[in-house]
């Protein structure tokens, strides 16, 4: 008979084989069941395709997807073949290698950009591999998930290419035909002189739009790109680069030769007329060409230095290659332009002032205030180069503002010097631009009111050029400045188109005869004889006459000998400072 104390014993005994058991199911398939139906509800929540994968040792192997992956990897599980081998999406192509590599390494996580190796209809994805911890001892478990990218990178590629292409003619654009260039020039094998890029322009484009309107200037454009095409070889890239400006990249077999020949065949299709609804028209076309060079820079400076040639052609009329020295001009013409303006803006410049003398007496007259500039301390910058940046960028309406003011200005103190108004007039140059933008009755007034000079003390001197381009508004201003009692002189005369019916009109008192002019006057015939008729002219109209450019002695004497008012040249003194043109004066006039 069992004592009390055993019977006790053999439940305990039961129970504790039962936990063995039950850790043992657990340990077995019950607890890969748990785990793998806890990995697949975590997968099918996810709204993206994902799937683990295994590394089992006959090797890899699906675990678990969902169907979202199922869809995209067209994979079927009926046949319970989960032999990585079977799908050809993780299998295959880029995602294969990289999974395998990862799968083999000891990452973390890894993500990156691929397709499915299609190649039409390629679908686009970010893929993402990342390790599964494991709860216990088991293979290594990597999840895959997949972002589809495709209608995103469609839309990209579609907008792409829009944004490389002209709307209007279908052609590539600027951004297009550069990348076409940059690609070349990154290829060292092509880049070195074996490509050119041709810029043509519609020489006559304006006037087609503002007489037969936006419309027929847009079909002209589209049949004038049409003809280009039609001249063009099949290598041979054409692009629309702004509103009636063409670039075509050639590739040359024989040098320039043959970006030259290919622009004489395009002339040559262009010459036949266009036909723009019910007008039959010409046109004509300006070419520059630019070598395709590493040494030449990016594809935007090889297109600027064709636009550079560009720009010659069309004051030449023939097909241009463009030069380097000309764009070095050009940027040192828009570097001396910033600097100008700082210059202006700073009163860094400065007057300088040379005499006109009478010739019947041989004292000072008047001087010309002409403006100075030391960009650089050791050397200053000839007038010859800033006067025309300073008109061509605006800057001369500052400019000619403040040498007004700086030349009454410098009048008057020499006044004071003395004690007393000197017998002497001051001449200021007005430019074309000047008249234009500016009121200069208006600037007169006020630089005579701040310097408390008379009006019959300033001369300010007209070009040629500067009347014939608005001769209304030049007698408004005439007319108003003479109401200040101001004198007015024509400068360069004899070189412009100065008709005898404006002069007439134009209440000029002065004539300064051109430098061209006169330097020939002792040797030829022809010279003297010009020279003599607008002494004459000058007379018979009441105006006096100021010859320019007098270098010698001789010279000097012709021109008094034959009734010239004035001189002025290196001969008599060159442009001096204040103080010196002051001291000069005394000299002279003793």
């Amino acid at each position: 008979m069992q004592s009390r104390s055993a019977k006790k014993e053999r439940p305990a005994e039961e129970a504790s084989q039962d936990l063995a058991a039950l850790a043992d199911a657990l340990c077995g398939h019950g607890l890969a069941d748990f785990l793998s139906a806890t990995r697949q509800r975590y997968l099918d929540a996810l709204p993206i395709p994902a799937a683990i994968v295994a590394l089992l040792p006959e090797g890899q192997a699906i675990q678990c997807v969902n169907q979202p992956f199922r869809d995209i990897a067209e994979w079927d599980e009926r046949g319970e073949c989960r032999d990585l081998a079977g799908v050809k999406l993780l299998s295959s192509g880029m995602i294969g290698k990289r999974l395998s590599a990862f799968m083999a390494g000891d990452e973390p996580a890894e993500q990156f950009e691929t397709t499915d190796g299609r190649s039409v209809a390629a679908r686009h994805f970010t893929v993402r591999f990342a390790r599964v911890e494991s709860l216990m001892e088991g293979p290594t478990r990597v999840i895959v998930s997949m972002i589809d990218r495709t209608s995103q990178v469609d839309t990209e590629r579609h907008l792409r290419s829009e944004m490389l292409l002209d709307s209007l003619t279908g052609l590539p654009n600027r951004l297009s035909f550069n990348e076409h260039v940059d690609a070349i020039l990154a290829d060292e094998a092509r880049a070195d002189g074996r490509y050119a890029v041709l810029a043509l322009d519609l020489t006559r484009f304006s006037r087609v739009n503002e007489s037969m309107g936006a419309l027929a200037g847009d079909e002209l454009l589209i049949t004038f790109a049409r003809r280009l095409v039609s001249a063009l070889r099949p290598t041979d890239m054409l692009a629309r680069t702004s509103g009636d400006e063409f670039a075509i990249l050639l590739k040359l077999d024989r040098g320039v030769a043959d970006a030259l020949r290919a622009a004489e065949r395009l002339k040559a299709v262009l010459s036949l007329p266009f036909r723009l609804t019910e007008l039959e028209i010409r046109v004509d076309c300006a070419i520059g060409c630019a070598l395709v060079s590493p040494q030449g820079g990016g594809a935007e400076e090889v297109l600027r230095n064709a636009q550079f040639a560009l720009k010659r052609a069309k004051r030449t009329g023939t097909t241009q290659v463009y030069e380097p020295v000309e764009a070095q001009a050009v940027r040192r013409r828009f570097s001396m332009e910033t600097n100008l303006r700082r210059a202006i803006e700073s009163d860094e410049l400065t007057l300088a002032f040379q005499p006109l003398i009478e010739l019947a007496t041989g004292r000072v007259a008047s001087f010309e205030a002409l403006a100075r500039w030391k960009n650089d301390p050791h050397e200053p910058v000839s007038p010859n180069e800033f006067i025309p940046v300073a008109e061509e960028s605006g800057l001369i309406v500052p400019l000619g503002r403040w040498a007004l003011e700086e030349a009454t200005q410098t009048m008057a103190a020499w006044d004071r010097q003395m004690g007393h108004p000197l017998p002497l007039r001051m001449s200021v140059n007005l430019s074309a631009i000047q008249i234009s933008r500016d009121d200069i009755a208006v600037l007169v007034t006020d630089a005579l009111a701040a310097s408390g000079l008379p009006g019959n003390r300033l001369v300010l001197e007209l070009t040629e050029s500067a009347i014939i381009q608005d001769p209304d508004r030049a007698a408004d201003v005439l007319v108003a400045l003479k109401q200040l009692d101001v004198r007015v002189a024509m400068d360069d005369f004899g070189t412009g188109y100065t008709s005898l019916a404006m002069l007439q009109r134009l209440p000029i008192d002065v004539l300064k005869i051109d430098r061209s002019l006169i330097a020939d006057l002792l040797h030829d015939n022809d010279s003297a004889a010009i020279v003599r008729a607008i002494l004459s002219l000058a007379d018979a109209l009441g105006m006096e006459t100021t010859a320019e450019g007098i270098e010698e002695r001789a010279l000097g004497n012709r021109l008094a000998a034959m009734g010239c008012t004035y001189a002025q040249g290196f001969h008599y003194a060159r442009p001096m400072e204040a103080d010196a043109a002051m001291a000069y004066w005394l000299e002279r006039n003793a």
